[in-house]
């Protein structure tokens, strides 16, 4: 799914209106095809870096007649934790961050945009709600798109400012598995959000890899949240770096 007509344009750089016409579009594309699938995944490589040969700024969306394993595992221990403490786990996690405002990357009106403290890749960040708890992108409304719109802007200029860099990343939307047996409100232990995994470390050309211990063991951190964050924050999220 393209973005925009001019291959040399990157979400940082277009409107908050052009912006808002692609995530009406995912509305549209999840919809469609959530009558029929369980999963419908939108997500977005970004650069060469991502693996991504096609500079035209676009997306692909996947639909699959089964759960695949990361939103398999959300549905399941968000599922639990509903039922143990009576709330949703993101909605929980998300009013702790908020408290603390270490791990806040940038907040308006109706999203907030964080690293959260389990993060694996340095630059890490989590898109959440902070009204109407949204289970699919289907249920945002007029207010959550605009502001979405915005922060997403904002967070991509931040993004490109750190490094003075179209920034690499892949990033993609998890929300509540979809299907002919599914409706609105029906499952109230997810919250939408969306992942943004970039893989660039300490400047536009150091990679961040994952090898040897973190591939058999564990994910190491390079740098903790709460600093990945405080970098983020202090980077323009308004004017975007000049060559």
């Amino acid at each position: 799914m393209c973005f925009h007509p001019d291959s040399t344009m990157t979400i940082p750089l277009m409107s908050i209106e052009e912006i808002q016409a692609v995530i009406k579009e995912w509305i549209n594309q999840t919809k469609e095809l959530g009558r029929k699938y369980t999963w419908v995944q939108i997500f977005e490589n970004k650069g060469a870096i991502m693996g991504c040969s096609n500079p035209h700024p676009h997306c692909q969306i996947w639909a699959s007649s089964f759960l695949p394993n990361e939103p398999r595992i959300k549905e399941r221990t968000q599922k639990e934790y509903l039922t143990k403490y009576g709330k949703p786990l993101l909605g929980d996690y998300l009013q702790q961050e908020l408290s603390k405002k270490e791990r806040i990357v940038l907040q308006n009106s109706e999203w907030v945009a964080l690293v959260p403290y389990w993060a694996a890749w340095p630059y890490e960040t989590m898109l959440l709600p902070l009204n109407n708890k949204p289970q699919r992108l289907t249920d945002l409304n007029d207010a959550q798109v605009t502001s979405l719109a915005e922060i997403m802007k904002q967070l991509n200029t931040k993004y490109d400012n750190l490094f003075q860099c179209s920034f690499p990343y892949s990033m993609g939307w998890h929300g509540a598995p979809t299907g002919p047996s599914k409706s609105p409100g029906d499952s109230p232990h997810w919250l939408l959000h969306a992942v943004y995994l970039p893989p660039l470390l300490r400047s536009a050309t150091v990679k961040k890899f994952m090898v040897g211990y973190e591939m058999l063991a564990q994910p190491q951190r390079d740098l903790t949240p709460e600093q990945a964050a405080e970098r983020l924050r202090s980077c323009d999220h308004l004017k975007h770096y000049s060559k």
